[in-house]
């Protein structure tokens, strides 16, 4: 990492999103949260709209606004609140950490780099052995990884 800054950063980051982990595989009801509370509390469109100030028409919109997946986050908010919820918005990594997304990005960015000086080196007749491509890739992972430089997420 380029200090000890941008580490604790991500440490922060990483222990933030860990209480998501558990989410990753849970399955959101078709019709969406609202309508899978509302019907489970046996609530009608009208007392739910009622709730929310709104007409049951609207509600009706905004369950299918949440199933096709336009709905806003205040819509969400106000909905939850009114079933005496709490939004709790976040983001689950498809990564053990931030820390390994890096590395997958920086490997994948070191082996485009040294695979293209392999391909002009061989059009000059000079290719390296594979141990020798392997290396330069693992150097140039861990050079990326140190700087974290601006081209790293192009």
């Amino acid at each position: 990492m380029k200090n000890n800054k941008q580490q604790l950063l991500l440490q922060q980051t990483d222990k933030k999103i860990e209480a998501f982990k558990n989410l990753k595989e849970t399955v959101i009801p078709s019709k969406g949260w609202i309508n899978t509370f509302r019907n489970s509390l046996k609530m009608s469109l009208r007392q739910l709209g009622d709730r929310l100030h709104i007409s049951p028409q609207s509600v009706k919109e905004i369950e299918e606004r949440e199933s096709n997946g336009t709905i806003t986050l205040n819509s969400l908010r106000d909905a939850a609140n009114v079933l005496d919820m709490k939004l709790v918005y976040g983001f689950v990594s498809m990564h053990k950490s931030l820390e390994q997304m890096i590395e997958k990005r920086a490997i994948e960015l070191a082996s485009e780099i040294v695979m293209r000086t392999h391909a002009t080196m061989t059009l000059e007749n000079q290719q390296n052995s594979k141990e020798r491509i392997e290396q330069a890739i693992e150097q140039k992972t861990a050079e990326i990884k140190f700087e974290m430089p601006k081209y790293l997420w192009d």
